[in-house]
């Protein structure tokens, strides 16, 4: 994806994509977090653990911080929010845009891009229904943040954000344990 990401944007940036502005952290924080609860509240928060992870000698592994820590908190966002969002969404958006209109090619670019996301979750594990449906969701918010302000970063800050909630419940989880 990496590749993709540096040829495209080596062929043609949007004006704009990679601008970064102080809400973009505040668009990121609110609804990465709004994100998280809501994905919580699907999968039955109320009646389950906390999520931990597995633990050697009852204390996390130290290999554990980078090889899924830092991945899922920095490395997985920016290259996805960018395939995702930076190329796939801009790319079906600028190919429909002229031929059916503003809408219906936003809408078209965020179903591929969101729907993009699941499949690209969905080849490494199995997802069960309700969790195939919050990350379409979180592809969709994503999606919709870049069409409303027209910057990557908010995409990017909303991914992190739901990352990092789910790596500190898990990290709560397993001190719990």
């Amino acid at each position: 994806m990496a590749v993709v990401v540096v040829f495209a944007l080596t062929r043609s940036i949007p004006a704009g994509l990679l601008t970064f502005r102080p809400m973009d952290l505040m668009w990121g924080l609110g609804l990465g977090l709004g994100l998280r609860l809501l994905q919580g509240w699907t999968e039955g928060v109320e009646s389950s653990a906390f999520p931990s992870v597995a633990t050697i000698d009852g204390s996390l592994p130290q290999e554990w911080w980078f090889t899924t820590a830092v991945p899922a908190s920095v490395i997985a966002p920016l290259i996805e929010e960018f395939f995702f969002r930076g190329v796939v969404l801009v790319a079906v958006y600028q190919l429909f845009r002229r031929s059916v209109g503003v809408v219906a090619s936003s809408l078209t670019a965020l179903l591929a891009s969101a729907g993009g996301f699941v499949l690209l979750h969905s080849a490494f594990e199995s997802l069960a229904l309700a969790s195939g449906v919050q990350l379409f969701v979180v592809g969709a918010v994503c999606a919709l943040t870049v069409l409303l302000t027209g910057r990557m970063w908010g995409a990017v800050c909303i991914h992190v954000v739901y990352n990092v909630s789910f790596l500190m419940l898990a990290v709560l989880g397993t001190m719990l344990a």
